[in-house]
């Protein structure tokens, strides 16, 4: 990304509504995404190419299908939605965009929510493309509850979001990103179960890498496509739904306690 300027949506007469003046914006980050091909293509490709090697490491005892899609999720919430969001926050910062936005009528949450749009809309389209390539490759397996996937996936977009606000006070630069979001890329990935199951670990470690902000949403993922918790039980209806209770429980815990400290350190401009 780089840190172009972002146009300020101009007054109305009458004063735009809320809805209007997101749309706004969000806009016209989505057409400085689309200008910058390259912010595209790495975008697209980085998260695909690691769903790609996924079944080197085997798919267990879950169909293929549906370990591409837990993938595809937390790969593609990790490496597009967290990571990008990073680096837009902070070449917008930078480049003094969000300073100026401040001055208009829109508020704060309605700028970093309209800055996070486009990014949100590739975030679907790339999940909407994997499981159209599940289907086509004849893996698609009916979930045991399709709301959950598709709660878990909201609840990680929103989750990924605040941790990039979050991430970017301690992000002096859009290059330097490539270490500051490292804890979350790295750690967060390793340990959320998409490698290999959490059983596998030491309990206490396995306990540990639970509540890490990834891993609930791989948990929710998992267990509404394949009706297995995350350490191999079988459940359904209701148990199903007592057993997302902790993973729900652990992602509203992360949105709540990232979300106050962007409210108490986010920064609007940069240090000088």
């Amino acid at each position: 990304m780089t840190a172009t300027a972002v146009p300020v949506p101009t007054a109305v007469p009458g004063g735009p509504s809320r809805l209007r003046r997101v749309g706004a914006l969000a806009g016209a980050e989505t057409r400085l995404l689309l200008r910058n091909r390259t912010a595209v293509v790495n975008s697209v490709l980085s998260p695909l190419l690691l769903v790609a090697l996924v079944p080197l490491f085997g798919a267990g005892d879950a169909p293929l299908g549906q370990t591409l899609l837990v993938s595809a999720t937390a790969f593609t919430l990790v490496f597009l939605t967290y990571y990008n969001l990073v680096v837009t926050y902070v070449a917008r910062r930078e480049a003094l965009v969000l300073q100026r936005m401040r001055t208009g009528e829109l508020t704060d949450g309605e700028v970093l929510a309209a800055t996070a749009v486009p990014t949100l809309l590739v975030t679907a389209v790339q999940l909407a493309v994997v499981a159209v390539g599940v289907v086509v490759l004849g893996e698609w397996r009916a979930p045991v509850d399709p709301v959950l996937p598709v709660l878990a996936v909201l609840l990680g977009a929103v989750l990924m979001a605040v941790l990039a606000t979050l991430s970017s006070v301690w992000t002096r630069t859009p290059e330097s990103a490539q270490v500051t979001t490292l804890p979350v890329v790295l750690g967060a990935t390793a340990l959320s179960g998409v490698f290999f199951p959490l059983v596998a670990l030491p309990e206490a470690l396995a306990t540990g890498a639970r509540l890490l902000p990834l891993t609930p949403v791989v948990e929710l993922v998992q267990l509404g496509l394949t009706g297995r918790t995350w350490d191999g039980e079988a459940v359904a209806g209701a148990e199903l739904w007592w057993a997302a209770l902790v993973p729900l429980a652990v992602a509203a815990a992360w949105v709540v306690l990232a979300g106050v400290a962007s409210l108490r350190w986010f920064r609007w401009a940069p240090k000088r």
